[in-house]
C-alpha cells in the first residue's frame, strides 16, 4: 500500500478508495453517510468533538484533530487481506498522541462473530486469529462470541498507535442508525475488557502491550 495520499476536495473523492464503490457507495449506507459528515466538518464532527469535551477522561477534552485518511487499510499477519478501516485520524490530547479507527454505521452489522468466521479453519485464518488475541492480552476461546469486525478494527488501532508511537489508541463507532442498531455487540465486545459503555461516550478499555485502549460509541440521531 502507497504511503502518499491524495486530499480529498469533496465527499465524492472518498468513493475511490471503496472496496465495492458500486454496492457501498449509496445514500443512507454508511460510506457515503460517514464522508459526508466527516468531509463537511473542520476537524472531528460537532457531535464528536461534543462527546470529547464531556468526557471524564481528560485526554480528549478540547483534542486536537492532526490528520485524517478514510479507508485506511492495515496489513495483519495470515493472508493478503488487511483491515479495511473507514477513516484513521491521528490526534492529539494533553501533548498525547491518539490513533484513532472510526467504524462507521446505518443499519449494517458488524459482521460474523469469531466462531462462524474461522469455523472453516485455514492456518492463515489460525495465524490471524493467534495475533489479534495476542495484541488485546486475550485467549482465542475468550473471543469466540465477539464480531470479528470489533476485533481486527480495534488491533488496526494498536497497531498505528505503535507505528506513531502513541500512548494511546481508540477504536470509535461513529452511528448513523436512529435506533443505534448493533450496539449490543459493540457493549459485548466492551465488555470483553471488563468495560460496561453505553451511547454516547468513551471508555478506558486498559493499559495494553505499552497502549492506553479507549473504546466509544457517538450516535448522530441522539446527541
Amino acid at each position: 500500500m502507497s504511503a502518499i495520499y491524495i486530499p480529498a476536495n469533496g465527499t465524492e473523492d472518498w468513493r475511490q478508495f471503496l472496496a465495492q464503490p458500486n454496492r457501498q457507495w449509496r445514500d443512507g449506507y454508511s460510506a457515503k453517510e460517514l464522508a459526508t459528515c466527516w468531509q463537511n466538518a473542520d476537524g472531528f464532527p460537532l457531535n464528536i468533538k461534543k462527546i470529547f469535551n464531556q468526557s471524564d477522561i481528560p485526554l480528549f477534552n478540547n483534542i486536537q484533530f492532526l490528520i485524517a485518511i478514510p479507508e485506511y487499510k492495515v496489513p495483519l499477519p495470515g493472508g493478503s487481506q488487511p483491515s479495511q478501516n473507514d477513516i484513521f485520524v491521528l490526534a492529539k490530547g494533553n501533548g498525547q498522541l491518539i490513533s484513532i479507527m472510526v467504524e462507521g454505521k446505518v443499519s449494517e452489522p458488524f459482521g460474523p462473530v469469531v466462531s462462524e468466521w474461522i469455523a472453516e479453519k485455514t492456518p492463515g485464518k489460525e495465524k490471524r486469529l493467534e495475533y489479534l488475541c495476542k495484541m488485546i492480552g486475550k485467549n482465542t476461546s475468550d473471543v469466540m462470541n465477539i464480531r470479528y469486525q470489533l476485533l481486527h478494527r480495534t488491533v488496526s488501532a494498536l497497531i498505528e498507535a505503535e507505528k506513531f508511537t502513541a500512548d494511546n489508541a481508540l477504536m470509535l463507532v461513529h452511528s448513523f442508525s436512529e435506533t443505534d442498531e448493533w450496539f449490543d455487540d459493540y457493549a459485548d465486545f466492551a465488555y470483553l475488557f471488563k468495560t460496561d459503555v453505553n451511547v454516547n461516550g468513551v471508555f478506558s478499555a486498559g493499559y495494553i502491550n505499552g497502549i492506553n485502549l479507549y473504546l466509544g460509541w457517538v450516535s448522530e440521531s441522539s446527541t
